[in-house]
């Protein structure tokens, strides 16, 4: 089972470089973040006449996520129990018995400290939702854009200050949080060291000089995690022509030891 996780920066800029990709990896499942777009304009027909449903939780001009799946699914929300904040941040189905939550966490940098705590307050809900699943025995993978670089060696030197939000003490500890119930950091459980970047930023030559940062993640429950193969960002995707600022990152799961339907 192949599982992908993308902020694509607009997707109807970008549906082009969407379908090629889709056409070349075959995903079994993409979860697009950072749609930018309200739900009825998200080009739904597009992505299922290459043979995708759409779960789509959409805004004007910001945010918006939306999950593509090849095959038979269930949408079970569009918004995170727990999380007051009604921007389109997060939209969670079931399939192949998983349940795959697809989420665009604050950046935390605008609002002042209350832009901060929107931040904090969607990894409070994040990780009650995340126990719940363990408490009744569910299978899931939470993946998405978390904007939080988890170590130092996930953020270039000199890419970011030490005061902003993505690498601040308070959004490692959350992130550490969220882990420490039981969830494996798909990437880091298969190359546990060395840059692995998911983002460039537009400005300052970022992708010419590998300033990047590690800010898109796939966290795994603990049987999904025994099923884990491989786990990598698709880099080349940010030298297509105007691409998104971020790469997708792709795992695979044995699909041999699926529980029974």
């Amino acid at each position: 089972m192949k599982i992908a996780t993308w902020n694509i920066n607009s997707v109807r800029l970008r549906q082009d470089l969407v379908l090629d990709w889709l056409t070349r990896e075959q995903p079994d499942v993409l979860m697009l973040q950072e749609i930018k777009c309200d739900t009825p304009l998200f080009p739904a027909a597009v992505f299922e006449q290459a043979g995708y449903g759409c779960a789509v939780v959409g805004q004007k001009s910001y945010n918006g996520v939306a999950t593509l799946v090849r095959g038979a699914f269930e949408v079970t929300t569009e918004h995170l129990p727990g999380f007051t904040d009604p921007a389109a941040r997060y939209v969670e189905v079931r399939t192949q018995n998983l349940v795959l939550g697809n989420l665009y966490l604050p950046n935390g940098n605008s609002g002042a400290e209350q832009g901060y705590a929107t931040k904090l307050a969607f990894l409070d809900a994040l990780t009650a939702r995340a126990q719940g699943f363990l408490d009744r025995d569910t299978d899931f993978v939470l993946a998405g854009d978390y904007n939080i670089c988890p170590t130092p060696e996930d953020c270039a030197p000199g890419a970011l200050g030490p005061d902003d939000a993505l690498v601040r003490p308070q959004s490692r500890a959350a992130w550490r949080r969220l882990c420490w119930l039981g969830l494996t950091d798909a990437l880091r459980a298969l190359h546990p060291t060395g840059a692995a970047y998911t983002f460039w930023d537009y400005q300052a030559g970022a992708w010419p000089r590998n300033n990047g940062l590690r800010i898109d993640h796939m966290l795994l429950s603990p049987r999904v995690a025994e099923r884990l193969q491989t786990a990598r960002p698709d880099r080349d995707e940010r030298g297509m022509e105007r691409p998104s600022d971020h790469v997708p990152l792709i795992v695979t799961l044995d699909s041999s030891t699926l529980p029974p339907a």
